[in-house]
């Protein structure tokens, strides 16, 4: 039977009513002493003195007596609210009278059964956190302000320390013994990847990650490491069967109407019929140019050379790009000069100018604007066509990914490339009102 069940059995009787009672009986019990010695005695005030000389030690035996259970139930409490604020909830107490103080006790037993319930499910999900944890593949280190480790998974172990334990150890120990390529790339800061040789022609590569929070009032350091050679490795045959997709429905378009004019032509040939010659021969040199352009794209996507920067003046350089494609510029363009490689950013920027021309705006909305910002140059490519979706915007930089019938889907892969090229990068956004922003950013 429960506690509550069992104070609901006993008549409820409040601590005001029991020492109101208790008061009541003493106050009666000495008023009639003092009458009974007032007849003996014939003196009212000795009577008087005697039965409150007699009462006095009764009532505060009384008194005590009525306290001490309360005083040490109030101790009590006391001290299992103490073990609460020190995550001690395996204390419950009894009170048997039912009363204001038997409605804390239940109160409190309720609270703490509550607090064991949620102290064991914690447990439970920290047993399921922690087992994730241990068997996930990504290799995991957590270091205080120290350098030292004090969380390391399984993962983490069978790659520094041949499944060894590490907590305790520094992390710049283990880092010195271990292979260069990750020393480096802690070093360095940041996320990234890097490889580590397996063979002479095998690199095992990784991703690094690492994140900076404060864990229990102290600044912590977790390194995710990730590795990536196998996912990489099916990454890389997707996009080479995208590739030969490309290039073999590329080839088919070029090659089969090519084939079909040169038969056409030659029939022609045999039976005398020379005036539609200019016509089939055109047609097959307008095929070739597009075969050509196409491989070209992708040789010059395959093959771009590292930039050979140099101090280019905005002004010229913004007069150049208009002479090829029609834009506008809403400033003027920055007096210092950036440093960048001319070719390769025109390239870019011509990509990104006919693009917006190609997405349906208006042409007085092709707009350019270059602006200093701090260690960096931002170029901005605006226009007023249809936009992108969210599908598209995720995937439109990757290459080989073109909405375009008969794109090729390096324009803009090759935009990044040059942009991360010159240490920096390029980002595609729409634009309130319609329309798309490209931003690229380069250092000054």
């Amino acid at each position: 039977m429960s506690g509550q069940a069992r104070r609901q059995r006993v008549p409820r009787l409040s601590v005001t009513m029991r020492f109101s009672l208790i008061t009541l009986a003493l106050v009666v019990s000495a008023a009639a002493l003092a009458l009974a010695l007032g007849e003996r005695l014939g003196d009212v005030w000795l009577a008087g003195g005697i039965a409150i000389a007699v009462m006095a030690p009764l009532a505060l035996y009384v008194v005590h007596a009525g306290f001490a259970p309360m005083l040490a139930m109030f101790r009590a409490l006391a001290g299992t609210v103490a073990s609460f604020r020190d995550g001690d909830f395996s204390f419950s107490l009894r009170w048997k009278r039912n009363d204001e103080l038997g409605d804390l006790v239940a109160a409190h037993n309720e609270l703490s059964a509550a607090l064991r319930e949620e102290r064991r499910e914690l447990v439970q999900r920290e047993l399921l956190l922690d087992t994730m944890l241990q068997n996930t593949p990504v290799a995991m280190l957590l270091c205080d302000s120290r350098g030292r480790i004090v969380y390391a998974n399984i993962a983490a172990r069978k790659l520094l320390h041949d499944g060894r334990r590490l907590e305790g150890q520094s992390l710049a120990a283990l880092l010195e013994a271990g292979p260069a390529p990750l020393r480096e790339a802690v070093e360095r800061g940041g996320d990234g990847l890097f490889a580590v040789p397996r063979d002479e022609d095998e690199d095992d590569v990784y991703h690094l990650a690492r994140r900076r929070f404060t864990l229990n009032g102290r600044q912590h350091e977790l390194f995710l490491l990730r590795y990536l050679t196998v996912e990489l490795r099916r990454q890389e045959v997707r996009t080479w069967k995208k590739v030969i997709r490309v290039i073999s429905h590329e080839l088919n378009n070029s090659l089969g109407p090519i084939g079909s004019l040169a038969h056409s032509g030659a029939e022609l040939v045999r039976r005398g019929e020379h005036g539609r010659l200019e016509q089939i021969f055109a047609g097959i040199e307008e095929r070739t140019r597009h075969l050509d352009g196409f491989i070209r794209g992708y040789a010059s996507f395959a093959k771009l050379p590292a930039p050979r920067v140099e101090d280019v003046m905005w002004p010229g350089f913004v007069e150049r790009l208009r002479s090829q494609v029609e834009f506008r510029t809403d400033e003027p363009v920055p007096d210092a000069p950036g440093r960048f490689d001319p070719g390769q950013l025109e390239q870019a920027l011509l990509n990104l100018l006919r693009n917006a021309h190609e997405s349906g705006s208006p042409p007085e909305d092709v707009r350019l604007k270059v602006r200093r910002l701090a260690g960096k140059f931002s170029i901005e490519v605006r226009d007023r066509g249809s936009g992108m979706s969210e599908g598209v915007l995720s995937n439109a930089l990757l290459p080989f990914y073109s909405t375009k019938r008969g794109g090729t889907g390096l324009g803009l892969a090759l935009v990044r490339e040059i942009a991360e090229a010159h240490g920096g990068r390029v980002a595609l956004a729409n634009r309130d009102g319609g329309g798309l922003i490209a931003t690229v950013v380069i250092p000054d």
